[in-house]
C-alpha cells in the first residue's frame, strides 16, 4: 500500500520558519475512516483563535460528519471530479463569512480575509494532528446557499474535505500524478517593499 509523500523530504524554506508550515499540504487520499467527535472540535477549536477585525469572528462553519445522513448533502455541493475523492473524506465543511459588522450592520472588507485566517488555522491543526485537509473552490456555491439555509449576511466562501491519510493508488488516474507536495515561488516575487515592481510576480 502507498503511503502520502512525507512533505518535509519535498520541501524546503528559504529561511528559518516552524516546521508545521512545511509538513502541511493538501492530499487528496483518505482513508474512509472516521474521526471522533474530540477531533472535529479541537480542529473548529483552533480555527476559533483566529485573529480577526474588532474580534467579529466572521465565519462560520457547516459541516457533515461520515456516516451521518448530512455527508451526503454536504457531498452533492461538490463537482463530480471533486465527489470522487472527497467521498472518502471523515468530514465535509462549508465556510461561510459574515459580510457586514455587528455592532453597526455596514459593510466588512476583510470579512473573507478573516475567515481565511480561521481556515488557516484549521488546516495547520490538522497537520498538527497527522490527519489531511483540502480545501475546494470546486462546488455549487449557489446550491450551497440554497440547500444549507444560508442567510445573505453571510458569504458562501469555501468547501473543505478532512479526513485520516489514505492511499494515492487509490485515487483517479489524472490525481494520482498530482498526489505530492507541492513547491512555491521565491518570497522575493511575493513581496515588495513600496509600490508594486520588482521581482513581484504578475
Amino acid at each position: 500500500m502507498s503511503k502520502l509523500p512525507n512533505a518535509e523530504e519535498h520541501r524546503k524554506a528559504d529561511y528559518p520558519i516552524e516546521p508545521l508550515f512545511i509538513k502541511r499540504w493538501s492530499p487528496r487520499a483518505m482513508s474512509g475512516e472516521s474521526l471522533s467527535d474530540s477531533e472535529i472540535m479541537s480542529l473548529f477549536e483552533a480555527a476559533r483563535w483566529a485573529p480577526s477585525t474588532y474580534n467579529e469572528q466572521e465565519w462560520r462553519f457547516l459541516y457533515g460528519r461520515r456516516e451521518t445522513a448530512h455527508f451526503q448533502t454536504f457531498l452533492d455541493l461538490l463537482m463530480e471530479t471533486n465527489q470522487a475523492w472527497c467521498k472518502h473524506a471523515a468530514l465535509l465543511c462549508v465556510v461561510l463569512a459574515r459580510k457586514v459588522f455587528t455592532h453597526n450592520g455596514k459593510p466588512n472588507p476583510v470579512h473573507l480575509f478573516d475567515a481565511g485566517s480561521a481556515w488557516e488555522n484549521l488546516a495547520l491543526q490538522t497537520a498538527r494532528m497527522g490527519l489531511v485537509a483540502h480545501g475546494m473552490a470546486g462546488f455549487h456555491f449557489e446550491k450551497a446557499r440554497t440547500v444549507l439555509k444560508v442567510p445573505d449576511e453571510f458569504a458562501v466562501c469555501a468547501m473543505f474535505a478532512v479526513g485520516r491519510p489514505g492511499n494515492p493508488d487509490e485515487l483517479p488516474a489524472e490525481l494520482r500524478e498530482r498526489e505530492k507536495p507541492s513547491g512555491r515561488r521565491p518570497v522575493q516575487q511575493t513581496v515588495c517593499e513600496g509600490p508594486f515592481g520588482g521581482t513581484l510576480a504578475r
